[in-house]
């Protein structure tokens, strides 16, 4: 089931490398030519384009775009307790991650009388994407809500697909399980719109006509600054159109995982994982990297077997035979090192002997996942950890979800006089050599230093 690629014996540089190992095939450029229409519509017509939007790709029309406090609250009433314990376990520990990064401000004293101070503040607004499509994701509530809340965004709305299979008072709202989620987290802020036009109404906001009016006024979902979530392709392509009007965390695509395994790996932990991946998506990609062709055997039986069984199995059987899916075969574990670091999985596990020695020496991961006990849907849910991770080779140069993807670094600069002159002369110097003698200029109003010319 699984395509073989033997690096054994090659010396490949690291864009040889990626260009040999199993990559989805993800063209977010011509989703762009579907979603710019889409984006306009919403611009111009607001709520009335999300309506017709949801009618035409979820296929139902939403009562309300905003949904009211007590729909909110009839999911959370009706939520399975056992499913309500594992989400405030999920919040709790994410919570207790994400405290640890928050940022405190500093304070350099660059000289007598001079200061820089980096202060961090969060962002005004956020909007939170939480997907709707093969599979429900309450779980991408808590990991978007909770950085938010801890950074202290002080206003933040979550958007998600109206699921045509709710009835009563949950018809046409997104899924009663994600509407439970928000109301665990305190979000009252919930909208029931999905995909690029999600994004579209979070970029520009909209008068939202199909609310009760308040004090005689149409109530308005307000623009935010950021916009963070995962999503499918064309969510990613209205992050891309949108992005400098909006702030985004990444253009997330198919989901990954990555797996480092040596010969004393067991085949069924391996192969297990790879399948739990695939469940994701079609498009998700399944890899193990290892030097032990007894294992890429086994793995592959395990793994052809359990495709078969499992649930979603045509899901399933679709993304462990794409070409983004299968085993690298290479010489030793510095080869596989070198195989991981190039491919930058979304998620990277480590099952090797001495795995956090090997997990240290990771460069590129979103997430790494070190030894048998730590499989990637422990990171999907109650690690603490945060599952928004760059996809596509992206964490090479960027990170997953935290609280610092919602504050900015802002530097407060303080002279007073005497530590202006002192260095007023380097001033005037650098802005003469710029060509930018206004600039020396601005100094020497201040200080009366003479400009050398």
């Amino acid at each position: 089931m699984l395509s073989t690629t033997d690096l054994r014996g090659t010396d490949l540089s690291v864009t040889e490398l990626r260009a040999a190992l199993p990559r989805a095939e993800y063209d977010v450029e011509a989703a762009l030519q579907a979603v710019t229409p889409i984006v306009a519509d919403v611009a111009e017509r607001g709520a009335e384009a999300l309506l017709e939007l949801a009618e035409r790709f979820d296929g139902v029309r939403p009562q309300r775009l905003r949904v009211p406090a007590e729909v909110m609250q009839r999911a959370l009433e009706i939520l399975d307790p056992d499913v309500r314990r594992a989400l405030e376990v999920s919040i709790e520990r994410a919570r207790l991650v994400h405290a640890d990064q928050v940022r405190t401000d500093t304070t350099t004293q660059v000289s007598p009388g001079g200061t820089v101070t980096e202060r961090w503040v969060p962002v005004d607004r956020v909007g939170l994407y939480v997907p709707g499509g093969l599979a429900v994701y309450p779980s991408s509530v808590v990991m978007n809500v909770v950085p938010a809340q801890i950074a202290g965004v002080s206003s933040l709305a979550v958007a998600s697909p109206p699921q045509r299979d709710n009835a009563g008072e949950l018809a046409g709202y997104p899924h009663p399980t994600i509407l439970a989620a928000c109301a665990l987290l305190g979000v009252d802020e919930v909208y029931a719109t999905g995909g690029a036009q999600a994004v579209a109404a979070f970029a520009h906001g909209f008068d939202d006509t199909t609310a009760e009016p308040v004090d005689g006024r149409v109530p308005r979902c307000e623009p935010v600054s950021l916009v963070t979530g995962p999503g499918n392709v064309y969510v990613a392509a209205a992050k891309r159109l949108l992005k400098g009007l909006i702030g985004i965390d990444s253009e997330a695509g198919p989901t990954e995982i990555a797996v480092l395994a040596d010969a004393g790996a067991d085949p069924e932990h391996v192969a297990a994982d790879l399948v739990s991946q695939a469940e994701h998506d079609p498009l998700a990609a399944s890899v193990l990297v290892t030097d032990s062709t007894e294992l890429a055997a086994a793995v592959e039986e395990a793994v052809t077997r359990r495709a078969l069984a499992t649930k979603h199995s045509e899901r399933v059987q679709t993304a462990l035979t794409g070409p983004q899916s299968g085993v690298v075969l290479v010489d030793d574990l510095d080869a596989g090192l070198a195989v991981v670091n190039a491919y930058g999985a979304e998620h990277l596990e480590i099952i090797t002997a001495d795995s956090p020695a090997v997990a240290a020496r990771v460069r590129n991961a979103g997430a790494v996942f070190v030894g048998t006990y730590s499989p990637v849907s422990l990171g999907d849910y109650a690690a603490g950890s945060n599952h928004v991770l760059p996809t596509g080779g992206c964490a090479c140069h960027s990170s997953g979800l935290s609280v610092q993807s919602f504050l900015r670094g802002i530097h407060v600069i303080h002279y007073d006089e005497q530590a202006l002159t002192e260095v007023g002369q380097h001033v005037v110097t650098l802005a003469e050599a710029e060509d930018l003698p206004a600039h020396g200029e601005a100094v020497t109003a201040r200080t009366g230093q003479t400009v050398a010319r």
